[in-house]
């Protein structure tokens, strides 16, 4: 199985420069990735050298689907996940997966793991919600037959977004500000567990089902925050603010910043009280998992991949 091509659309964002990592531990050697993130590109050479990576924008026919010929997997990974504007998600969330599934189809790929989101399920209605709705539906829709895993906040290496970014920003301001109360509960999964799952996806040839990867732990938004600041030793005041100075804040960095790392609908996303249901995913799939304490220590204190910052 080893030997297997595998092909990994959108493969240098979190999920897979981490899976990159985790297959090469594995011994998996025939990896392709495409991804239309050219610094990222560059951060996976470097760290990964001796892997397939190829510039490709999905979201348009082009040279990238050749790599799908002789691919006995497909894990797709490619997504929009923050900004202001609604048809750069529809490009990457959705117009780029339908050129994917063409791709599948057309050379008869065997296997084919799709990455959704647990927002699918959500109570919010923000861009990114709405567009892997219609991304998921269309997986169902497509005759093909794979697991969809569903996964919460995710964190871990190369963390470009989310706890990545509030580590690096916690380090370079005295205060530290949590939108209201901060009790805003979350079940975040770490990348390195996520990985595995897949990866057992692969090996036992997983090739249907829905299942909704929650983190085991549910811990308030502002408790998650004190626990990077023990991890990174970080001196920093976490103060609450105001909700609507928050949000006010927010709007304004966005009318400055094309691609913020914070927007006001993922500060309304953060504060909407969704509770994700929480299977026993470790005896599903065989794969141990980490407590969240441990993941976060492993996360920024790694020798090796903790000081790897993918660009926005």
């Amino acid at each position: 199985m080893n030997e297997c091509k595998i092909i990994l659309p959108g493969g240098a964002g979190l999920v897979g420069q981490n899976l990159v990592a985790c297959l090469k531990a594995k011994g998996y050697k025939d990896i392709v990735v495409l991804d239309k993130h050219r610094s990222n590109l560059a951060l996976l050479k470097q760290v990964q050298p001796d892997i397939i990576l190829e510039y490709a924008d999905l979201a348009e026919p082009g040279d990238w689907q050749r790599h799908f010929e002789g691919a006995k997997v497909v894990v797709m990974l490619q997504a929009q996940i923050g900004g202001n504007d609604y048809q750069e998600f529809v490009r990457n969330n959705v117009d780029s997966t339908r050129l994917v599934l063409e791709a599948i189809k057309i050379n008869k790929v065997p296997h084919l793991v799709h990455i959704s989101s647990s927002v699918v399920k959500s109570a919010a209605n923000d861009y990114y919600t709405q567009t892997k709705k219609i991304q998921e539906n269309m997986l169902l829709d497509s005759g093909i037959h794979c697991p969809i895993l569903r996964p919460t906040l995710m964190f871990g290496w190369f963390d470009r977004k989310h706890l990545g970014w509030l580590s690096r920003f916690m380090k370079k301001v005295p205060v530290f500000p949590i939108p209201g109360h901060g009790c805003y509960m979350r079940q975040p999964l770490y990348v390195g567990d996520f990985c595995n799952i897949i990866i057992s996806c692969i090996e036992h040839k997983v090739d249907d089902g829905i299942y909704n990867i929650s983190g085991h732990e549910k811990i308030d938004y502002i408790d998650i925050i004190r626990e990077i600041k023990r991890a990174t030793d970080a001196r920093v005041l976490i103060i609450k603010t105001p909700y609507g100075l928050f949000y006010l804040l927010i709007w304004i960095w966005g009318l400055f910043d094309k691609n913020p790392p914070f927007t006001t609908q993922q500060l309304a996303a953060l504060s909407t009280k969704d509770e994700f249901e929480v299977i026993d995913w470790p005896a599903i799939f065989g794969v141990s998992y980490t407590p969240f304490a441990k993941a976060i220590d492993e996360t920024f204190n790694d020798p090796l991949y903790s000081k790897v910052v993918l660009e926005f």
